[in-house]
């Protein structure tokens, strides 16, 4: 479906991209301030999972809050670009058999190896849109 330059991506669509990137960003509530952090990903039977160490991200799955995961590219060029948003609660892999399943994920951290903990967020609704631009638009302004 596509509306004023914006197409609708499926769920299936929206999951391949979440197959094929690795990097994308967690939304959360931050105190009173909403905070949007990066992080290193992976899917393990359809959730996103990510390590992350003690903080702000692992306070959000302790308490089980609502998250929203992005991920996203563009080209500016071009005038396009897409993303697909991951709505789901969050939570602490705690299960031992999850947790080794989740070590196999082969998650690195870039920030340093103290990120032992693995946080996953549940797709409970996964959205996503492309922009390209409408036929016959002209390019950027110089």
């Amino acid at each position: 479906m596509s509306s004023f330059g914006l197409e609708l991506l499926g769920e299936d669509e929206c999951r391949e991209l979440l197959t094929h990137h690795s990097f994308g960003r967690v939304a959360i509530w931050s105190g009173e301030h909403p905070a949007v952090l990066p992080v290193l990903y992976a899917l393990l039977d359809g959730d996103v999972v990510f390590r992350t160490a003690p903080g702000e991200k692992l306070i959000a799955a302790a308490l089980g809050e609502e998250v929203v995961f992005e991920i996203d590219a563009s080209e500016p060029a071009r005038r396009t670009g897409w993303s697909v948003n991951v709505v789901g609660h969050a939570e602490e892999i705690v299960h031992p058999d999850t947790l080794t399943r989740a070590r196999g994920l082969g998650l690195e951290p870039w920030a340093g190896d103290y990120r032992d903990r693995f946080v996953r967020i549940r797709s409970e609704r996964i959205s996503g849109r492309r922009v390209r631009p409408e036929p016959g638009a002209i390019g950027p302004e110089t």
